[in-house]
C-alpha cells in the first residue's frame, strides 16, 4: 500500500467480532484515501476479533484507524510475523481432509471414480481410499494433490475430538501472545493506542 522506506512491523487491531474484513476493507480504503503509509492490512480467516496492519510505527497505525468503526484498540508491542503467517498460508490438501470424507480421484489410472477415505497420513500427505464404483472392496493409497473433496461424511468421534484441540491449540497460541503484549494495558479499553503514545501525538 505504500513505498515508503523504513522497517515496519506487526500491529494487531481489535475488532468487533464478525467485523474483521469490513474493518480491514475500512482501513484500506482510508489509507488510500488519505495517503497514509500503511504497507499491508490482513485479516485473517480463522482469526476473530482481530486484524493486523504491516507499518512503520505506531504513529502509522493511529493514523489508519482513526474514526474506522468497529475498532476497539489496538494491542501495544510486537506480533511476530510468524503467528500471523500460520494463518493466512495455505494449508497442504491433506490437511483439510477426514476418514469418511467422500472425494473423487483426479489423477492416475483411477483418476473420475469416486471413493470414501478410509485413512489419512497427514505427514506423508497420503490418504487411504475405498473405491465406490467397484463390486468388492479394493483400498488403495494416494497422494492426497489427487483427489477432490466431493462431501463430507459423518466424522469419527475419536478424530473430532483430536481435531478440535488441536485448532483449539493453534488458535491460543496467538491470543496468548497478544495477551502477553498487552499486560500494560487496562481490562476495558478506553480509546485508540496505548495511553502514553496518544499524548505524544497531542
Amino acid at each position: 500500500m505504500s513505498d515508503q522506506k523504513g522497517s515496519s512491523r506487526i500491529f494487531a487491531i481489535r475488532t468487533t467480532a464478525g467485523q474483521e474484513q469490513n474493518v480491514a476493507l475500512l482501513i484500506e480504503r482510508r489509507c488510500n484515501a488519505k495517503k497514509i503509509p500503511c504497507k499491508a492490512v490482513i485479516s485473517p480467516q480463522d482469526v476473530r476479533g482481530y486484524v493486523f496492519i504491516e507499518a512503520t510505527g505506531p504513529n502509522v497505525v493511529n493514523l489508519a484507524i482513526e474514526d474506522v468503526k468497529h475498532i476497539k484498540g489496538w494491542v501495544a508491542g510486537k506480533v511476530d510475523v510468524n503467528d500471523v503467517l500460520k494463518f493466512i498460508l495455505p494449508k497442504p490438501v491433506a490437511e483439510l481432509l477426514n476418514v469418511n470424507d467422500k472425494v473423487e480421484i483426479i489423477a492416475g489410472p483411477f483418476k473420475g471414480m469416486q471413493a470414501k477415505i478410509t485413512r489419512v497420513d497427514k505427514t506423508k500427505s497420503e490418504v487411504t481410499l475405498e473405491l465406490l464404483e467397484t463390486p468388492y472392496t479394493l483400498p488403495i493409497t494416494v497422494h492426497a494433490e489427487q483427489v477432490k473433496l466431493v462431501a463430507r461424511g459423518e466424522p469419527v468421534k475419536a478424530e473430532v475430538r483430536e481435531t478440535a484441540a488441536a485448532d483449539k491449540e493453534g488458535k491460543m497460541d496467538i491470543f496468548k501472545a497478544f495477551e502477553e503484549l498487552d499486560e500494560g494495558e487496562e481490562a476495558e479499553d478506553s480509546g485508540i493506542g496505548p495511553e502514553s503514545e496518544r499524548k505524544g501525538e497531542d
